[in-house]
């Protein structure tokens, strides 16, 4: 004869708290909110975010998910900041320099700008308080196409083109003035930057001719890490040194391509549903952020999110 277990399956474990060490596919009723719970584990997927007010390209972001930042670029008003609360964009102040092909970095509330193109090739850096951009030290190398990360306070900016010719040129912000850092191995403009100033992270790029190189500063020096799977010029960056994200970019066509980096290698993750390149990265790399570029319209207003895959415990009733 069959068991009760047989028939109606195993006992649901009830439970006052959820467990501190759940194990992948464990469910539990939680009696003391009511809830039947799982432990279960999410695959990377992209969702589409609140468009842009001004669509745009070779814009910068700065950030998180749920408060992130974008400016300057392409396509309307240069001078023109955003902000993202998660769901929709609001006009923040405007950069006191309008341009397009600069780097940023920092928090929707502090936040720096730097490099660019206006009618030339420009050294401005701007600082962000939340409201209002006001100016800083201005950058050693004038340069557009570069690429940063890292705070307003501790800042980098590396790569990217004088107006003449490719650069190396790497230079560090301690929030009031700029100083020489360790030159980039692999000279190049067009490339994304993540992580910090102490533990920076260059992905991709223009030599000419779309590069997979990957390098990895370390507050004074950079060393090469693990190759793009695809090569590309103007993705965007999101994360850390050993937990970044790359995606979108340009080889001889748009492309969604979305890489994670681990400190070592990247691996090939979903792609984005939008191909396209010149867009503006920010957050981490479980949670990031792709606004603006040129995608399906030269201008694109359209922004995707990206939740990586982890592990978690999930809601399976609610009574």
């Amino acid at each position: 004869m069959a068991t009760y277990n047989e028939i109606k399956g195993d006992i649901i474990e009830v439970r006052t708290t959820d467990p501190t060490n759940p194990q992948v596919g464990e469910i539990w009723y939680n009696n003391t909110i009511g809830v039947l719970k799982g432990y279960t584990f999410t695959i990377d997927a992209w969702a589409s975010g609140g468009n842009l007010a001004t669509g745009r390209r070779f814009l910068a972001g700065a950030g998180i998910q749920t408060s992130a930042l974008v400016f300057g670029g392409i396509g309307g008003a240069t001078n023109a900041t955003e902000e993202y609360d998660g769901t929709s964009w609001t006009g923040g102040g405007n950069l006191g320099t309008g341009r397009r092909a600069l780097a940023g970095c920092g928090t929707q509330t502090e936040a720096a700008a730097f490099g660019g193109f206006s009618t030339t090739v420009t050294n401005v850096t701007e600082e962000y308080n939340g409201s209002a951009w006001t100016g800083g030290g201005n950058m050693a190398t004038s340069r557009s196409y570069l690429a940063g990360c890292g705070t307003q306070t501790s800042a980098l900016g590396f790569g990217g083109n004088t107006g003449t010719v490719n650069t190396n040129v790497t230079e560090e912000y301690d929030g009031t003035s700029w100083t020489g850092g360790g030159n980039m191995g692999t000279t190049r403009n067009s490339l994304a930057g993540a992580g910090t100033q102490t533990a920076g992270l260059a992905i991709g790029g223009n030599l000419p001719g779309v590069t997979a190189a990957t390098e990895e500063y370390d507050g004074s020096a950079w060393t090469a890490g693990g190759s793009l799977n695809t090569g590309r010029s103007a993705p965007a960056g999101a994360g850390t040194q050993t937990a970044a994200l790359g995606f979108g970019g340009y080889t001889t066509v748009k492309v969604a391509n979305t890489e994670e980096y681990d400190g070592t290698s990247w691996t090939n993750k979903t792609n984005m549903a939008e191909a396209k390149s010149q867009l503006a990265g920010a957050g981490t790399q479980t949670s990031a952020l792709g606004s603006g570029g040129f995608g399906s319209s030269t201008y694109s207003p359209s922004v995707e999110e990206y939740t990586g895959s982890f592990f978690t415990t999930a809601t399976l009733t609610t009574s």
